[in-house]
């Protein structure tokens, strides 16, 4: 069965990210459906000449999201470029639908043969952006098997960014990781409070000292604090740095990843 080291070849792969133009339907969508996968397309390119391990592709301009109640017009779309984005390459290709459709993410994944989700609300309830979002591990992990998916991967960020986590301040960073692997993910995500923030080193610590598991850093990284993260991550996934100033929303800068390749490149000696 295929687990997080047979998925990455690449030991402590760098994920970079796509942030789909806005989808139709949602409020920010001014590009028709074949510019919109075009322009995917040519992003995973830039990153496969720039050597990129893996692609995860997300619909971050679709703001302000849903809370798991994703549409037939987003899956759909979304479906199209993860198959046409894996078929240029061998990488392991990721998905990830905002906010919270991991069902809508591993129904994408297995349409486009794509490779793992990256999954928000996976356990215990917290309040979001979008509000209230309770735990789905059972529900997921169900539909997976019903639609014989299970060689698909689940990511789940823990305690995530842009998210008030009142409701379980009394569980700790490693307890949340604990109960995500206990629940079956395949792999914990880490995140700073908000995207590009950076991690808060002392929980990463936490987590790399207690847990024998797949850490995923999710936000923050850069080429200045990379050698720092490196050894307490086994994977790092990169958006706002890759983009021009470092801005999310912006083009990808090839400088950029070149830069932080570079530095990888290196610790990987």
């Amino acid at each position: 069965m295929k687990n997080f080291k047979s998925l990455f070849p690449e030991k402590k792969p760098i994920i970079g990210m796509i942030h789909l133009q806005a989808l139709p339907g949602t409020p920010f969508n001014k590009f028709s459906p074949k510019v919109i996968i075009e322009k995917a397309v040519e992003e995973a390119k830039i990153y496969l000449d720039y050597g990129i391990d893996s692609i995860l592709i997300e619909n971050m301009h679709d703001l302000p999201y849903l809370n798991r109640n994703i549409g037939h017009e987003i899956t759909s779309l979304m479906s199209i470029i993860g198959y046409e984005i894996k078929k240029i390459t061998n990488l392991p290709i990721g998905i990830q639908v905002l906010a919270g459709a991991n069902m809508q993410a591993i129904s994408v994944a297995y349409s486009a043969n794509l490779d793992y989700i990256r999954a928000e609300g996976f356990v215990f309830a917290h309040i979001a952006d979008e509000g209230l979002m309770n735990a789905d591990a059972a529900e997921l992990l169900r539909f997976r098997k019903q639609i014989g998916a299970g060689h698909i991967l689940v990511f789940a960020d823990i305690k995530k960014k842009h998210s008030s986590h009142s409701i379980t301040k009394d569980l700790s960073i490693l307890e949340t990781a604990k109960a995500a692997i206990f629940s079956k993910c395949d792999g914990v995500i880490i995140t700073g409070n908000a995207t590009s923030e950076p991690i808060h080193f002392n929980e990463l610590e936490q987590l790399a000292q207690n847990i024998d598991f797949p850490i995923i850093a999710g936000s923050g990284i850069t080429k200045k604090n990379i050698a720092t993260y490196y050894p307490h991550c086994d994977a790092f996934i990169v958006g706002s740095y890759f983009k021009k100033d470092g801005l999310w929303s912006n083009e990808i800068d090839k400088k950029r990843i070149m830069d932080l390749m570079k530095i990888v490149a290196d610790l990987r000696k």
